[in-house]
């Protein structure tokens, strides 16, 4: 056996075993949740698979403190604060406002996030090495909202004005003029329509109708995800085709969607590192992953209910269509 090799199998025998002991015999861990859906959601139930698979067992060794805020983010603070008094192993937390309000309350619990920009939100230094008590997921976000644009506008031929509803507590203003120089550039006028509570997006759609546009970009926020049913029914109503951040959003009713599945994110990246962090390694020294499959999905049943006749071309590339 060469050299090389021999090092490289004996550092292999090693950490392995000292992984194996970070996980304490007898000991019960506990992971806290601040999120806009509940933990036994259909959504997020395969986050816990790969843990069981490692030893981490619910209702055994590990308890699970979730606190769902529904679409009342104004609850996350109160949430996380009782997380620390509990004294969790690790919290689990959804958005930039969630993971600020939790790097906020503790500097040493370590803080499990996903969200849309990691790095450009400053929440760490950087993918490969995030510094401080926060790792996560980030969902590359600021790229996915432009390249849904440019589906969208393909979406609806002859598309001249279009909104975009965004999260004013998420979404920056230089993302937003990005996206307005690049519909512009494809003689397309966006109108800008910013929500920081739910009761203010009703009335959001209904001037991005009233002032002519033509379809609505909803971009990437937990915000808006968790009043997904709102914006699908006022869109529904006024025939106003939009397009969404998730798979699943689609599969729910809305008229079309581009980025990764929300199982992915919970059955494959989140997971890993979760039982990383539950065995004891730093956050530090977790690399931010980030999604690598990405879904087309057309929901032909609710383009024909709004009177739109999606181009087939755009059909035939989709990776899912609901007839």
């Amino acid at each position: 056996m060469r050299r090389r090799e021999f090092i490289a199998l004996m550092g292999a025998s090693v950490a392995w075993p000292f992984a194996a002991r970070t996980q304490q015999a007898g000991r019960t861990y506990s992971l806290g949740g601040v999120s806009s859906i509940p933990h036994n959601s259909p959504l997020l139930v395969p986050m816990f698979d790969e843990p069981r698979r490692q030893g981490f067992i619910v209702g055994q060794n590990l308890t699970v403190d979730w606190r769902a805020y529904g679409a009342e983010a104004d609850l996350i603070p109160k949430f996380v604060a009782e997380l620390i008094k509990a004294q969790v192993d690790v919290i689990y937390v959804g958005g930039d406002s969630g993971i600020r309000a939790a790097q906020q309350a503790t500097p040493t619990i370590p803080i499990l996030g996903v969200t849309d920009d990691m790095v450009g939100q400053g929440l760490v230094n950087s993918l490969g090495r995030p510094g401080g008590n926060t790792t996560g997921v980030s969902i590359l976000a600021t790229e996915l909202n432009g390249k849904r644009q440019e589906i969208l506008i393909e979406a609806v031929p002859g598309l001249r004005r279009m909104a975009i509803l965004a999260d004013a507590k998420a979404t920056r203003s230089p993302e937003l003029q990005t996206l307005q120089g690049a519909a512009r550039a494809r003689d397309v006028e966006v109108l800008i329509y910013r929500v920081a509570i739910a009761e203010e997006i009703t009335a959001a759609i209904d001037k991005a109708k009233a002032s002519g546009a033509a379809a609505i970009n909803v971009l990437s926020s937990p915000f808006l995800y968790s009043n997904r049913q709102l914006i699908f029914d006022r869109a529904a109503a006024l025939r106003l085709p939009a397009i969404y951040e998730w798979a699943e959003e689609v599969e729910e009713g809305g008229f079309l969607a581009y980025g990764p599945r929300i199982a992915q994110i919970f059955r494959e990246l989140v997971p890993r590192q979760l039982v990383k962090l539950l065995r004891g390694v730093k956050p530090a020294d977790i690399p931010i992953e980030q999604p690598t499959k990405f879904e087309l999905v057309i929901n032909l049943k609710t383009a024909n209910a709004m009177g739109v006749s999606v181009p087939a071309t755009l059909v035939a590339r989709a990776d899912n269509v609901i007839e």
